[in-house]
């Protein structure tokens, strides 16, 4: 049996109706994402969760100059994570520098080299929000030579026509568009 991952994306208090970037929803995933979870401890499969953990003078805050107001603050109620993770997740943490932005997972953390040690040859990918984090990371672990599979009810994007646009990218980039109940 190949190796399989559990990427859950971004998955973070301030990204939550009532935080200081909210995805619209975002909240309505969190019972599909545990359940996720629940699965892949079941079977042996390694349970990655992204998080971003910014400085708070990061370059992509609106004070500095970015496009975001503040967010995710490292060591801020708003940066937890919001999901139930199990003791052996491992936490990979983005964008930790403040002249440097990340939306992948993979840009700058070792997340590829952690799942080639593995041996995992297949990622699923969950999370907040589609059009961003999950996009580019979606697109990264293709990039890195992974199977990439997309949990089309354990994402939520910002603005659904975008999200249907990023769907069709990502399946025309060699992303399979699948839905918990498949796993």
């Amino acid at each position: 049996m190949k190796m399989e991952a559990l990427i859950i994306v971004d998955m973070q208090r301030d990204f939550m109706p009532g935080g200081a970037l909210p995805v619209p929803e975002g909240d309505k995933i969190i019972p599909a994402i545990e359940e996720l979870i629940k699965k892949f401890k079941k079977k042996g499969g390694l349970i990655i969760a992204t998080r971003d953990w910014h400085p708070p003078d990061h370059i992509s805050f609106k004070e500095q100059g970015g496009p975001w107001p503040r967010h995710c603050v490292q060591n801020t109620e708003g940066a937890e994570i919001v999901v139930s993770l199990p003791e052996d997740a491992i936490i990979i943490s983005k964008a930790d520098r403040p002249d440097k932005e990340a939306y992948s997972g993979f840009e700058g953390t070792g997340l590829a080299e952690i799942l080639k040690e593995k041996g995992v040859k297949r990622v699923y990918i969950c999370g907040v929000a589609t059009e961003y984090c999950v996009r580019a990371t979606a697109l990264d672990a293709l990039e890195h030579g992974f199977e990439v599979y997309l949990i089309r009810d354990a994402v939520k994007g910002i603005n659904p026509e975008d999200e249907e646009k990023v769907l069709k990218e990502l399946k025309e980039s060699g992303a399979k568009i699948i839905s918990s109940a498949e796993l």
